[in-house]
């Protein structure tokens, strides 16, 4: 019988002049890619919440959230378990920081790029949807 795990996390996607913000990261299998900034609710934290504080320590910038934008959803297997994840994207805009991970040994690269070439930077499929949605914007 396989255990089936649900996880919900959040994630903050800063648009600015046609310009997306990813980050370099490694994957459950130690690949690098690129992404946006995400990551798990904290016990009691909302989505919202999540997302500031994800921003915050992937890319050491204050945000403030400007609408809730999409929600992925998909699976994956981690071990012997099956993984249901949701991720709960929201719009956010730079309010303030220094630009300097918080997480650095986590965050490995990051950068602004037009919607063009994070859409080909990205790998994952949710990553792409996102773009195709926030070039319909």
């Amino acid at each position: 019988m396989t255990d089936i795990k649900k996880e919900h996390s959040a994630g903050g996607l800063i648009l600015e002049d046609g310009r997306v913000f990813v980050i370099l990261m490694r994957n459950l299998k130690g690949e690098q890619v690129w992404t946006f900034p995400k990551g798990h609710l904290d016990p009691g934290e909302t989505a919202e919440q999540a997302a500031v504080r994800e921003v915050l320590e992937e890319t050491g910038w204050d945000c403030e959230i400007i609408s809730d934008f999409y929600t992925a959803h998909y699976s994956f297997r981690r071990g012997d378990s099956e993984v249901e994840k949701d991720v709960r994207w929201f719009l956010v805009k730079r309010t303030g920081g220094d630009g300097i991970p918080k997480t650095p040994d986590e965050v490995l690269d990051m950068r602004w790029l037009p919607l063009a070439e994070a859409e080909a930077q990205l790998s994952y499929p949710s990553d792409l949807e996102i773009v195709d949605l926030l070039k319909k914007m």
